[in-house]
């Protein structure tokens, strides 16, 4: 037996994407970093071993421009790129190139961690030692700030921090879904099934273990069919009456019981089509759900989600909805989830992150500091990853200084925001003044920028009956005085015309009223009619408005495939037409899951809303936001003529500065379509495999002394935030210049920021 000991600035424990997303920002802002988990793969439960789907605050699709950015983006995009038919075994190692491309990053796979040595003189974490069976070899890692993204929160256990387990009583926050009386009750746990046709028949001999299904409630509550795999069973749970930790090795052995039972009957019942179907793969470790929640100084209740409360530490967000899942799980005699959406986005606060009562660990995941309804909310993956990558910043920070977590967010808040900012982390309305960033002081130009806010041109001779209410979100900045519809109607026909706000800026749906108009339709110069609301509206402050336009026999609109970054359209779900399979119990009155966009991905109605638009002027690559926030917040140029080369005719984006500056490093956030769900593990297949509003192919240059020297030159670029560091120099200019894009017929850029120093960063995926 070996035995080893590592110091390192930051130590993570927990190879989930939380754990995963945390090192890496650590590690990119120069801490050396120990990563430990005790699996032999990274992803956790969205891993080969186990393969949940990794969703987050998109919710399939429900919330818009929600997708997440950073370290979770970067997985992504990459994913996209390499992996567009979700193969586990692809993605595992996407994982594991994005860990092993940091040079301050040391990964220990295999390593079990089940020893935490504390301080003797205060409560804090001094080392913690794992076990690597394989290796035979036990080390003891030092550090003066731990992480515990293990999910069950041993880590913090084993040091005394304070946590819940269960579900707390309703008056304990006042949360309306809470029971009344606190109890032990867990969300339960999941193993998954692959199938595949063997090309001949294929018979199936249940093993002993199998349940008979057809004895349980089942039958009649989910859905079975032969066509599904992985996540689309996600109802497969089971053990939240029992401890999930304790009881890992009984709940698996019901879990296989109900796997091999659903397919036993899927291969012997007769009622499937199923003669050359075998199973391919079988799980074999549980997905948990649930277990201890750390308590922070802030607990993140049900509230706080469905208000949208704007924390002033708010440093990562989710969008999923709250989603409570029967304790019988599989044998409920009712619906596999209950579910209740927030109006948009939530934020997650740095003090929901850190130990009311460990001074130096923080931890990210379904660990963190939330009520038991909230955690319904942030615990899935790619929220986790949100999380970790600002608890990971945090870490590094509090290394660095050589103070507290608390202290972090009490006497630094400002630097761990800029911090967050600067790194393109995924926070939704972050707009963190940046000392540093040299952009802001610069005059922006651009070659062309798009100022009208419309679609008639690229209509499609598709019409969309008015059989349903449908609507139009779109940038209002500085004022909406019309929108025109394209309407195929009898002339005189009078159509109902409302104009909503969004309530809130990470909104995208109609909340608050402002007025109601009626449209007349009157004969257009191409023949088809023209219905035009009047509404001479200025808001107190640029933001997103919504046109909706209510049902109307005998009238239709006219669809489009193209519509500036920005513009949503949406349809009204009706009641008959519903947004989930019936296993799944939605509750009403829900604006977020009453509007939807299914028939209408990537597409609009024909409009044009007048006056011109300030919504894409050059400026907004440097007002301090990187992603839509109460309007897109990005510079756009003016649609791409078909058949233009812009390799030939290129479009750019420049600063220039009154007196030279030295920019040692340029910064650059594309525009990478958050409103765009991205293929994992099998779910969200699109058809391209880099986003379409990408710019793939630009170049970099500085203006010194008079002339233009380039300073970065990329071709085939599939990511959003790109680092290029130069030996600095005093410029007076700096020019973005775009050749290509994914597919796009704009060029689009959400942010440019300039630094005098060196980042010292290369880009992993290169």
């Amino acid at each position: 037996m070996q035995e080893r000991t590592s110091s390192t600035d930051v130590v993570v424990i927990g190879g989930g994407l939380a754990g995963v997303s945390a090192a890496v920002a650590a590690a990119r802002l120069g801490s050396s970093v120990a990563l430990i988990t005790n699996r032999p793969v990274l992803g956790g439960n969205s891993s080969s071993e186990v393969r949940v789907w990794v969703v987050g605050a998109t919710a399939h699709g429900t919330q818009r421009f929600s997708r997440e950015t950073g370290i979770m983006g970067e997985l992504f995009l990459e994913n996209q790129y390499r992996n567009a038919e979700g193969n586990p075994h692809y993605w595992d190692q996407v994982v594991l190139d994005l860990v092993r491309a940091e040079p301050n990053l040391t990964l220990h796979l295999n390593t079990d961690v089940r020893t935490v040595r504390m301080h003797e003189d205060r409560q804090a974490i001094r080392s913690v030692t794992g076990w690597a069976m394989g290796s035979e070899l036990q080390t003891t890692f030092e550090a003066p700030v731990f992480l515990d993204c293990t999910g069950d929160g041993l880590i913090g256990h084993l040091a005394g921090a304070e946590y819940r387990i269960g579900r707390e009583a309703r008056s304990e926050y006042g949360e309306e879904w809470a029971p009344e009386e606190a109890d032990d009750e867990l969300l339960g746990s999941s193993l998954f099934f692959y199938t595949k046709d063997a090309g001949r028949p294929s018979r199936f001999v249940p093993p002993s273990i199998a349940t008979d299904i057809g004895g349980t409630p089942i039958l009649a509550n989910r859905i079975i069919r032969t066509g599904d795999n992985g996540c689309d069973y996600w109802w497969i749970e089971w053990g939240g009456e029992l401890d999930t930790v304790t009881e890992n090795e009984r709940i698996r052995d019901e879990l296989w019981g109900v796997v091999f039972g659903i397919w036993d009957h899927i291969k012997n019942s007769g009622d499937f089509d199923s003669e050359n179907l075998t199973l391919e793969w079988v799980g074999s470790l549980p997905g948990k759900r649930e277990y201890r929640r750390f308590v922070g100084d802030h607990t993140l209740t049900q509230n706080d989600i469905l208000d949208q409360v704007d924390f002033p530490d708010t440093v990562a967000f989710g969008g999923w909805s709250i989603d409570l899942h029967p304790v019988e799980g599989v044998y409920a005699d009712r619906a596999g989830a209950q579910q209740r959406y927030s109006a948009g986005t939530y934020g997650i606060p740095y003090r929901s992150l850190y130990s009311r009562n460990v001074e130096n660990l923080l931890f990210a995941g379904r660990d963190i500091s939330a009520s038991h309804v909230a955690f319904g909310s942030t615990r899935v993956m790619a929220t986790c990853s949100t999380q970790g990558q600002a608890a990971g910043t945090a870490a590094s920070l509090i290394a660095r200084r050589g103070i507290t977590p608390r202290a972090l967010g009490r006497d630094h808040l400002d630097l761990l925001l800029t911090t967050l900012a600067r790194e393109d982390a995924p926070v939704v309305g972050l707009r963190a003044a940046d000392p540093d960033d040299l952009a802001p002081r610069a005059t922006v130009t651009a070659t062309s920028t798009l100022t009208a806010i419309g679609t008639v041109a690229a209509r499609t001779g598709e019409r969309y009956p008015l059989d349903r209410d449908v609507a139009v979100v779109l940038p209002v900045d500085p004022r909406l005085d019309t929108v025109a519809f394209a309407v195929e109607a009898p002339p005189g026909t009078e159509l109902t015309v409302e104009l909503w706000t969004t309530g809130r800026p990470q909104n995208y749906a109609p909340i608050e009223h402002v007025q109601t108009t009626t449209a007349v339709v009157a004969a257009g110069d191409t023949g088809e009619g023209v219905a035009t609301a009047a509404f001479a509206w200025t808001p107190p402050a640029p933001c997103n408005g919504v046109v909706v336009v209510r049902a109307h026999a005998g009238a239709s609109l006219l669809l489009t495939d193209d519509r500036p970054y920005g513009v949503l359209a949406l349809e009204r779900r009706l009641p008959a037409d519903a947004a989930f399979d019936h296993h799944i119990a939605e509750e009403e009155d829900q604006p977020v899951t009453d509007w939807v966009a299914r028939k209408l991905r990537r597409r609009s109605f024909a409009f044009e809303a007048l006056p011109a638009t300030a919504a894409y002027h050059p400026e907004h690559v440097v007002d301090g936001y990187q992603r839509p926030y109460g309007g897109p917040h990005l510079w756009s140029s003016a649609t791409i003529a078909e058949g233009r080369d812009l390799r030939e005719a290129p479009e750019s984006i420049s600063l220039t500065w009154e007196q030279p500056v030295m920019i040692g490093s340029v910064r650059i956030v594309f525009n990478d379509d958050v409103d765009e769900d991205l293929v994992n593990l099998h779910h969200h297949r699109t058809d391209f495999e880099v986003v379409p509003e990408l710019v793939t192919d630009y170049r970099v240059e500085v203006r010194v002394a008079g002339r233009w020297v380039t300073a970065a030159e990329v071709s085939g670029n599939r990511h959003r935030h790109r680092i290029h560091d130069l030996e600095p120099v005093a410029a007076d200019a700096l020019r973005v210049t775009a050749y290509a894009t994914g597919g796009a017929r704009v060029v689009t850029v959400s942010a440019i920021k300039a630094y005098s120093e060196p980042s010292g960063r290369t880009h992993p995926w290169t």
